[in-house]
């Protein structure tokens, strides 16, 4: 990325600009198209269908139907109105810490929201299951089955529901957790899920927004990570679907779209397949194609997540690194058996980076999970850059702060497979520096971070 002065910045953060920002073969697309019609999507077109036909063939056969609309929210709120209809229930369960867009809708499944607001009240018709995270979660990597367990605790929730008559329409997830922190759940975990939801009436949404169309190097859908016997019932995708271009798509089994057809409401949406639109995503399709950017995502990835485990094992801060591809987390923490969230020591590597024209971002329920999700593009060169950074960053926060290895009990290392306190995974933030002035001082601004 260039900014107005010229200046380049390495983005290490733009899952939007998927293949790359301005990618010449998307510009083209989209400018010839447009130069030829652009007209809303009650007249016929062929680039709609032949969209359609080549995402569809990227899924499993059972996930034949496609909407076509126009951002990442509206696809999650009509996967919700497609699942209230079919199924004829309405409760739906989400993850804690999920969030799945900003229309009302979604914000009322949107703990990452809704917990900010002190005098939100949850509705009753939204129960919000544990967040799968095995590295800080309620069921850890020493537990013997934690997809099994946290997938339970999914099953008691629908039991708790219908003892109060109500009924569950659908579960909802990413299939990675992006603002949660980047969280990877454990194998097995959705399976057990979908067939709880499924004995209940319910369907089972995968919310591929952020982490679909190869990111996750080994499949094209981050779902798919699960296994071959798990497929959704209704599958949303957005951001890095038109590499910047604002569309998005919703894709479902024949059995819910001919329940939703027959609810009598025609469904409508003006710009949702537009010509346009079609033939931007079809160039985005064609780019991952043909660059592998999917394979790059592969290679880059795995390369990426080595060198931060080489960090790991050099810096105490550095707590857990997981990821799937260019999808990759980096958890800071104070203390790696009480797991101290090192929320101030995160947004200090960010301000640090950016000074030095690289782009990365901090999340999760503590703000202390650096967050790797590039343009597909992205290189080992530019892995070796930003964690040479990153590297002399943690030297420093870590000597301002006394920090060295040995004196810290590494689980890891050991084999140990001690029981981890539980009563660390609540709200408060640990922030203060006590040995840097510099760095408390930047405290109140880690609230402000860009939201990407």
């Amino acid at each position: 990325m260039y900014d107005e002065k010229e200046e380049r910045y390495l983005d290490c953060i733009n899952n939007v600009a998927h293949v790359g920002h301005s990618h010449p073969d998307v510009v083209k697309a989209a400018a010839q198209q447009m130069e030829l019609l652009n007209t809303n999507s009650r007249f016929l077109h062929d680039n709609l269908v032949l969209y359609a036909q080549k995402l569809q063939a990227t899924l499993p056969d059972k996930l034949s139907v496609c909407y076509f609309v126009n951002s990442g929210s509206e696809a999650n709120d009509l996967a919700l109105r497609l699942a209230w209809q079919y199924t004829g229930h309405k409760d739906i369960i989400t993850l804690d810490h999920a969030y799945h867009g900003h229309v009302s809708s979604l914000i009322d499944i949107s703990p990452y929201k809704f917990h900010q607001l002190s005098d939100r009240e949850q509705r009753q018709s939204v129960h919000v299951a544990p967040n799968p995270d095995v590295y800080r979660g309620k069921y850890r990597g020493d537990h013997p089955d934690p997809a099994t367990a946290y997938a339970d605790d999914v099953k008691d929730i629908i039991h708790t529901a219908h003892g109060k008559g109500r009924k569950i329409a659908a579960f909802i997830a990413e299939s990675l957790q992006s603002c949660g922190g980047q969280v990877i759940p454990p194998a097995g975990y959705f399976q057990k899920v979908a067939e709880h939801v499924r004995q209940a009436g319910g369907v089972f949404i995968a919310d591929e927004v952020q982490v679909g169309f190869g990111r996750v190097g080994t499949h094209f859908w981050a779902f798919q990570l699960q296994g071959e016997d798990f497929v959704p019932d209704i599958v949303t995708m957005g951001k890095p679907i038109g590499n910047g271009h604002p569309m998005s798509c919703v894709i479902t089994t024949k059995e819910v779209a001919e329940a939703f057809l027959s609810s009598g409401m025609e469904y409508f949406n003006t710009f949702g397949g537009n010509p346009v639109s079609c033939a931007i995503g079809l160039a985005v399709l064609d780019v991952i194609q043909k660059e592998d950017l999917q394979g790059n995502a592969l290679r880059v990835g795995g390369y990426l997540t080595r060198l931060l485990e080489k960090q790991k094992e050099k810096h105490p801060l550095v707590g857990d690194i997981r990821g799937h591809g260019l999808f990759v987390g980096v958890e800071l923490v104070r203390d790696r058996v009480k797991l101290t969230p090192a929320t101030a020591e995160a947004q200090e590597i960010i301000y640090k980076l950016k000074e030095q024209h690289i782009l990365l971002s901090a999340d999760g329920p503590h703000r202390n999970v650096l967050k790797f999700k590039p343009p597909l593009c992205f290189t080992k060169e530019d892995a070796d850059v930003v964690v040479g950074k990153i590297d002399h960053i943690l030297t420093d926060l870590e000597k301002a702060l006394g920090m060295n290895l040995p004196n810290l009990v590494n689980l890891d290392k050991g084999g140990s497979k001690r029981k981890l306190p539980t009563d660390e995974n609540g709200h408060q933030h640990h922030n203060g520096l006590a040995h840097s002035g510099e760095i408390a001082q930047r405290d109140p601004r880690q609230t402000k971070r860009p939201k990407t």
